[in-house]
C-alpha cells in the first residue's frame, strides 16, 4: 500500500503527527534535566497539553463531519507546530506562556485524531482498510522503539529549545502532508449548534451496541490496568529488582509485541473478528498480574510481550470497523467519542491508582486491575453484534 502516492502521504503524515506527540513529553522532560524547566513547570505543561487534548477532540469531531477532513487536519496540524516554538519561548521567559502553548499543541494533537481516522475511511477503499491501519501503527510503534534512542542522541548536540523547533516541523509535515479526501460537503444546508451535531455523533454510536460494549471494555482496561502498570511498574522495577533494567526491558517488551500484533493483524482475519480482538484485549491483564506474582524478570517481559500484541489485535479490527460500519458523515464525531473516553479517562486513571495504592495496597490495587482487564472484555463479548463488530440488521436506534 505504500507505493500508492495518496495512502503514503496519509502514512507519512499520520507517522509525523504520531512522532511528534510522543515526543513533546520527552522532551519536556529533557528540560527538566537540563534544568531549564522545574518539576512543577513540568506538571502544569502536561496537565495543560492534555486539557487542550480534552477539550479538542468533541470538537474536531463536529467540524471534521460538517467541513473537510484534509482542512481539519491541516489546520489542527499548523496549531500544533506554532505552539512548539512558543513552548521553547516560555521556557525562557515564562512557564505560563509555556503552559498555554502546551494546551494549544494538545488541542492540535486531539484534533487531528478523529480527522485522520475519518480521512482514512475516505483515502483506502474497505476491503484494505485493515491493512491500512496496521501499517499506520506499525509506524507509531516503530518511532515509539526508536524515538528515544534518536531524541537522547540529537540532545547531545542540540539544546531543548532546538528539539521544540524540530516537533513544530514534524507538525507542520503532518499538516501540509496528507492528501485531500473524496468526501465533498454540502455547503448549502443548514449549520445547527454544534452541541446538537455532537448529539447527532452519540445517537449514531448508541446505534451500534457492539460499538458501546468495546468501548467500555477499552476504556476500563485503559483506566485500570494501563494506569496501574505505568505507575507500579517502576516501582517493582526498583524495588523488587533492584534496578531499572526491568522497566526498560517490560517497556521495550510492549512495544515489540504491539510491532508483531500489528504484523499478524495486517493479514489475519478470523471470522468471529470481534471476540478475537476483546480477547486479544484482555490479554493486558497478564501485565498487572506479572507485577503482583515474585516472578523472574523474563516473566514480567513475556507478559508485556502479550499485552503489546494483544492491544493491536484489538486496536486495528477496532479502528477497521468503525471506518466500516458508522455512517460516513458521522465517522469523525463517532471516533472523537472513541478518544475521548478510552485514552481521554487515562489521566483520571493515573490520578487514582497512587492514592489507591496507599490507602488497600499494591498488590490489591494491581490484583483488581487484572480482574478488570480480564473480565470487562469477555462481558463486552456477551453483546451479540460484538462476534463481528457489525451491527447487523436487526438492532434499531
Amino acid at each position: 500500500m505504500l507505493r500508492e502516492v495518496a495512502f503514503l502521504r496519509l502514512w507519512s503524515g499520520t507517522t509525523a503527527s504520531g512522532l511528534a506527540t510522543w515526543a513533546l513529553p520527552f522532551v519536556l522532560g529533557l528540560a527538566v534535566l537540563d534544568r531549564s524547566l522545574s518539576a512543577a513547570g513540568l506538571g502544569l505543561g502536561l496537565a495543560a497539553r492534555t486539557v487542550g487534548f480534552l477539550a479538542a477532540v468533541p470538537v474536531s469531531g463536529v467540524l471534521a463531519d460538517r467541513y473537510s477532513r484534509r482542512k481539519v487536519v491541516f489546520w489542527s496540524g499548523l496549531a500544533a507546530a506554532v505552539a512548539a516554538p512558543v513552548i521553547a519561548l516560555g521556557l525562557r521567559w515564562s512557564v505560563p506562556l509555556m503552559a498555554v502553548a502546551a494546551a494549544v499543541a494538545g488541542a492540535g494533537q486531539g484534533a487531528c485524531r478523529p480527522a485522520f481516522q475519518a480521512l482514512t475511511a475516505e483515502v483506502v477503499d474497505e476491503p484494505r482498510r485493515q491493512q491500512a491501519n496496521a501499517a499506520i501503527t506499525l509506524a507509531v510503534r516503530i518511532t515509539t522503539l526508536v524515538a528515544p534512542a534518536v531524541t537522547a542522541l540529537l540532545a547531545t548536540v542540540l539544546d531543548t529549545h532546538a528539539l521544540l523547533l524540530g516537533i513544530g516541523l514534524l507538525w507542520l509535515v503532518a499538516a501540509l502532508l496528507p492528501p485531500a479526501g473524496t468526501r465533498t460537503t454540502e455547503t448549502g444546508q443548514a449549520r445547527v449548534a454544534f452541541f446538537t451535531e455532537f448529539a447527532d455523533g452519540v445517537r449514531e454510536a448508541r446505534r451500534h451496541p457492539w460499538f458501546l460494549a468495546g468501548l467500555g471494555a477499552l476504556t476500563a482496561v485503559i483506566a485500570t490496568g494501563y494506569s496501574a502498570t505505568g505507575v507500579v511498574l517502576p516501582l517493582v522495577s526498583r524495588d523488587r529488582y533492584g534496578s531499572e533494567a526491568v522497566l526498560a526491558g517490560a517497556t521495550t517488551a510492549y512495544v515489540v509485541g504491539a510491532l508483531t500484533g500489528a504484523l499478524i493483524v495486517a493479514r489475519w482475519r478470523p471470522r468471529a473478528q470481534g471476540w478475537a480482538a476483546l480477547a486479544g484485549l484482555a490479554t493486558y491483564g497478564f501485565a498487572p498480574l506479572s507485577l503482583l506474582l515474585p516472578v523472574h524478570p523474563v516473566v514480567v517481559m513475556a507478559a508485556y510481550v502479550v499485552a503489546g500484541v494483544g492491544i493491536e489485535l484489538f486496536n486495528v479490527p477496532w479502528f477497521t470497523a468503525i471506518q466500516r460500519e458508522v455512517e460516513p458523515g458521522k465517522l469523525a464525531r463517532v471516533s472523537s467519542l472513541d478518544f475521548l473516553l478510552s485514552y481521554g479517562l487515562a489521566p483520571l486513571g493515573l490520578a487514582l491508582i497512587a492514592p489507591a495504592i496507599d490507602t488497600f495496597g499494591t498488590a490489591a490495587v494491581l490484583g483488581a486491575c487484572a480482574v478488570v482487564c480480564f473480565l470487562a472484555p469477555a462481558a463486552a463479548a456477551i453483546v451479540p453484534s460484538v462476534r463481528a463488530f457489525s451491527r447487523g440488521p436487526t438492532t434499531d436506534g
